[in-house]
């Protein structure tokens, strides 16, 4: 055991504290905690409205992060991936500067992804269909994986303090899930499950991005409230929250609005599925104040074993860029799954 300690402190996996006084005979106990700002993972995001790139270490901390935001509906990948790649590389060299190891990179991207063949099937909010990504971001001399924004940051939520099985439901633009079973992601048979926004709550609901009708996205997505509230969709949610400490009449109503409809849908998923937490994220952290009431009261109602197991709602704690510290503690995942690598 200490030959393989010698090696991870040598490798800059783990560093030693001060020795602790042993409480019987014997040589003092030396605490190990994981290295800091030596081995890292990167996390990269494509959203609607930013660009994002993040660096964590093996303590959890995020030592560098790099945000831009922008418009990037109907956007074309051949043009706005480059820039997440400059932002990559910006952060790589400045790793690398300060002595710490770049593990890789996880891209967040909110649509269907094939993470084994590299590929986005489609992102109906950004207009992207059969992408590949990876080439585009030009990175050669770095390891990068793609995946789901929300499977991502449902992931970003093991890092806090949390149920061990949860669903994670979180809202922009469009809303996605992650279902987390004993802090591990289930993906289904393609990796394509979560997709909620695109539950119908009405099938004569008005027309979604995705082509259908009366998608949940449509009643409970950010611009859907926004609009819903007679705001502009592009304002930032700050508006909408200001509004509705000013009780303004058709915020409250567009929320309340969009709580039902999530309440839905979420009770739904719970009878099919079997979990007792429920994890809102992305904008509906913002707004939980006005969302817990009535989806936790849709829930009591609508969820068969509500009665003997109630359905726990909770805000998520990744904070606002959760893809992204779920995409870089994917990186460090795997750099712990097999540490020999880096000794």
């Amino acid at each position: 055991m200490s030959t393989l300690v010698d090696r991870l402190v040598a490798g800059g996996l783990l560093s030693e504290l001060a020795p602790v006084s042993a409480q019987r005979a014997g040589r003092p106990a030396v605490p190990l905690i994981p290295a800091a700002r030596s081995v890292v993972g990167i996390g990269l995001e494509v959203n609607v409205g930013y660009l994002g790139a993040s660096v964590m270490d093996l303590t959890g901390d995020i030592v560098d992060e790099r945000v831009v935001p922008g418009a990037f509906h109907d956007s074309n990948p051949a043009v706005v991936l480059p820039r997440v790649g400059a932002l990559a590389r910006e952060l790589v060299e400045a790793c690398l500067a300060d002595g710490m190891r770049v593990a890789g990179a996880r891209l967040a991207l909110p649509g269907l992804v094939d993470s084994r063949a590299g590929l986005l099937q489609v992102a109906p909010n950004l207009g992207w269909s059969s992408v590949q990504p990876i080439p585009l971001l030009d990175l050669d001399d770095l390891h990068v994986e793609v995946a789901n924004e929300a499977k991502l940051a449902g992931l970003a939520e093991l890092i806090g303090d949390v149920a061990s099985s949860f669903l994670y439901v979180s809202a922009d633009v469009g809303i996605g899930a992650a279902v987390v079973v004993d802090r591990r992601l289930f993906l289904g048979e393609r990796g394509w499950n979560g997709e909620i926004g695109h539950v119908v709550v009405d099938p004569a609901g008005p027309r979604c991005g995705c082509g259908a009708l009366g998608c949940l996205e449509q009643y409970a997505g950010k611009e859907a409230v926004m609009r819903a509230a007679g705001l502009s969709p592009d304002a930032p949610l700050e508006t909408l929250v200001h509004a509705l400490h000013a009780r303004s009449a058709s915020a409250e109503a567009a929320v309340r609005r969009a709580a039902l409809a999530l309440g839905s849908a979420l009770a739904d998923f719970v009878n099919l599925v079997d979990v007792c937490t429920i994890v809102l994220g992305g904008a509906y952290t913002t707004l939980l104040p006005w969302l817990h009431e009535p989806v936790a009261g849709v829930l009591a109602d609508r969820v068969l074993s509500a009665p003997f197991a109630p359905v726990e709602v909770r805000g998520a704690v990744a904070g606002p860029y959760a893809a992204m510290a779920g995409g870089a503690h994917e990186v460090l995942r795997d750099v712990l799954a097999a540490p020999a690598d880096w000794v």
